[in-house]
Parts: C-alpha cells; sequence; structure tokens
C-alpha cells in the first residue's frame, strides 16, 4: 500500500501522527447517520464481541469505536494488524484513534506469520470482556474474500460476531487491492450494525460464508444510505 516509502521508524512515526490526525479531524467533521444502533448499543457498557468489516473501510471505523467509547471512555477496543512494514505504520495511525493493537497475521504457504499468538492474544482480550476489531479479508487479500479467523475466533472465545460498514458521500478510492476508503472532511457519513451472529463451538466452517454476507449486505446498505448505490 505503502510502496516501501515508509522506510525508516522515525519516518513512520511522523507519518503515523499526520494521518492519525488528519483522519480524527475528517472523521469527526463528518455527520454521521447510523443505522443499526439497536445492535451496537448493548456492547457499549461492557461485554466482549468481535466488531468485523471488510478492509477497504478500515481507514473509516475508528468513527464507530470513537463513539463506543465516547459512550464508556473505559472501553477497549484492539485492532488485529498485520507484522508486514505497512501493518506497522497502520498499527501506528490506530492507536492514535484511541484503539490497542494486535499484531499477527494468517499463515500462507506453510508458515505461520504470527497468527497462533495473534489468536490467544485475542482470546484473552475477549476473555476479559473488551472489544476486537477484525477485517476477515486482510491484510492483503483477496478483497471481500473471508478468511476463517473471525469465524474461528468467535467459536473459540464465545463472543457473537457485529458485521459493520461505513461509507461516506465524498470520499477517495486508493489504487490499493482492496480500494480503500480514505475520509473527506465535513461531508456524510453513514455506520451500519447488522445483528450480531453467534458462532457455535463446532460451527466456525460454516459461518465464515454468513458472516462474509453480512458484511458485504452492511457494505451495501452504507453505499445506499450515503447515495452511492
Amino acid at each position: 500500500m505503502l510502496n516501501g516509502v515508509l522506510r525508516s521508524q522515525a519516518a513512520q512515526r511522523a507519518g503515523a501522527v499526520a494521518v492519525g490526525a488528519y483522519l480524527r479531524f475528517a472523521l469527526r467533521t463528518t455527520r454521521w447517520t447510523m443505522e443499526g444502533g439497536q445492535h451496537f448499543a448493548p456492547f457499549v457498557p461492557q461485554g466482549a464481541v468481535i466488531g468485523a468489516f471488510w478492509h477497504e473501510c478500515l481507514p473509516l471505523m475508528p468513527a464507530l469505536w470513537l463513539r463506543l467509547r465516547a459512550g464508556n471512555p473505559g472501553r477497549q477496543v484492539k485492532v488485529l494488524i498485520s507484522l508486514h512494514r505497512d501493518g506497522l505504520f497502520i498499527a501506528g495511525v490506530v492507536r492514535r484513534m484511541g484503539a490497542g493493537t494486535v499484531h499477527g497475521s494468517s499463515a500462507k504457504k506453510g508458515r505461520d506469520k504470527g497468527g497462533a499468538l495473534a489468536l490467544r492474544n485475542l482470546l484473552g482480550v475477549l476473555k476479559e470482556g473488551h472489544a476486537v476489531a477484525l477485517t476477515p479479508d486482510g491484510p492483503r487479500g483477496p478483497a471481500r474474500v473471508a478468511a476463517g479467523g473471525v469465524a474461528q475466533l468467535a467459536a473459540l472465545s464465545g463472543a457473537p460476531v457485529l458485521p459493520c460498514a461505513a461509507r461516506l458521500r465524498h470520499q477517495i478510492r486508493l489504487p490499493s487491492w482492496d480500494r480503500m476508503i480514505l475520509p473527506l472532511p465535513f461531508g456524510r457519513g453513514a455506520l451500519v450494525c447488522l445483528p450480531p451472529i453467534a458462532v457455535p463451538r463446532d460451527g466456525a466452517p460454516q459461518a465464515t460464508a454468513t458472516i462474509a454476507a453480512a458484511l458485504t449486505q452492511a457494505a451495501g446498505r452504507a453505499e445506499a444510505l450515503c447515495g452511492r448505490a
């Protein structure tokens, strides 16, 4: 995504500060409409929950967890971020948007890129009653093709999956694999939460398709609310 521009730690820190400040400004000056607030509200005071959304709207989702923390300043949100250099930069941005991070990626070609450790850490976060945010098509795609990690985490933890999406009337699409969305300030936006999905202990394989369909439905509804459908 960043084409190797941010190579040094100093450049990553400076870039994360700048991008984090811009995103906070853009999201706070957006006039948001929320649909499905009744699905979101029960998790504001407490309770383990897995917020899931497609990778394309990662820069917009702080608008949702900022609402979570506005309702309960002590509420913790942890975001799964890859170990790749781009992921380390994104982690710096996420932390400046009020969320913590857990690092790791799914195993590929027989190599575990921190996935097992990330799963254990996420299970610990959920066991403590906190919220986690995951993109089942991240960190490298294909776009809107869900891997099984979200369903597996839900099955092992017992925490429900909350399908989420966000869209803006005025936005920028990056030429990345997921066509990631960047917000423009002073616009209108939509946040959508669908009913939570409970995953039985042995139901992860079947639940993956259900979760993917819900994320696509949420994205479509958010687009419609912004007049983009």
